[in-house]
């Protein structure tokens, strides 16, 4: 038996389960929920079937009325507080990023990561080739991060905290390490890193045998924590995205 011609799809074409996912919307699994549920609508027509055929750069998508995908793009600061997962579901049903947020996260993905018991400053954009430049270890973008620690770090620890420890086989270093303030009980420390390497601070401190208590990321290049409160967000405007990172491929939000 012969087989019928196979469809050909365009440049760039892809599924638009595929393309959600590709755009960082949600999962694939989630996709094809969302679209067999009628919940999903392309150019402001109602699509049913996951499979059909789009091109995700430029396409005009909503979620329950919501806008998301490539045409506007956003970036939002979020406080992530302790015990929030930086996911957009959790098997264990733990509060995630997106939980907080609620609809505005819709369409955003996170910039990096803090684990469950780190909190501070955490980005969501939907600006995929952004995400991208922001977490390249060749542009070495400096995060700053509170930290207090079990015991008293030594000026010495510190030292060797700035000229790397190798962990696990990976040479983990921290720009500078600085002591605030030590007792014999704990240890206030200011971290500054520039790579967004798997608890890379736990890691660095664990292997000077001095256990992370808490650890609070308040700037991210030139964007600060500032006023606000654990669970608050607030967008981050294009300017102020050029103005932070200058040498970013900051792309415009459509008029």
């Amino acid at each position: 038996m012969t087989k019928g011609p196979a469809t050909r799809r365009r440049v760039g074409e892809v599924s638009l389960e595929r393309a959600l996912s590709k755009l960082g919307i949600v999962s694939r699994s989630q996709a094809r929920a969302l679209v067999l549920a009628g919940r999903v609508e392309i150019a402001g027509r109602r699509v049913l079937d996951p499979g059909q055929p789009v091109v995700p750069e430029g396409l005009a998508i909503a979620i329950d009325g919501h806008a998301v995908g490539e045409q506007t793009r956003r970036t939002l600061l979020f406080y992530k507080p302790r015990g929030v997962v930086t996911t957009r579901a959790d098997e264990q049903g733990r509060r995630t990023v997106y939980d907080c947020i609620g609809a505005e996260a819709i369409g955003l993905g996170p910039v990096g990561r803090l684990d469950l018991a780190s909190t501070g400053l955490l980005l969501l954009t939907n600006d995929t080739r952004l995400a991208d430049w922001l977490t390249d270890p060749d542009h070495a973008i400096e995060r700053v991060y509170l930290v207090t620690a079990r015991g008293a770090v030594s000026d010495g620890t510190a030292a060797r905290l700035e000229r790397g420890i190798v962990c696990e086989g990976e040479l983990l270093v921290a720009k500078s390490a600085t002591v605030r303030k030590r007792s014999q009980r704990e240890t206030h420390l200011v971290l500054t890193l520039c790579e967004g390497r798997n608890r890379e601070i736990r890691r660095l401190l664990g292997a000077t045998g001095h256990e992370v208590t808490r650890l609070k990321r308040v700037s991210y290049g030139g964007l600060e924590l500032g006023a606000l409160q654990p669970g608050q967000w607030r967008t981050v405007s294009v300017a102020e995205l050029a103005a932070a990172f200058p040498s970013a491929p900051i792309k415009a939000a459509a008029p």
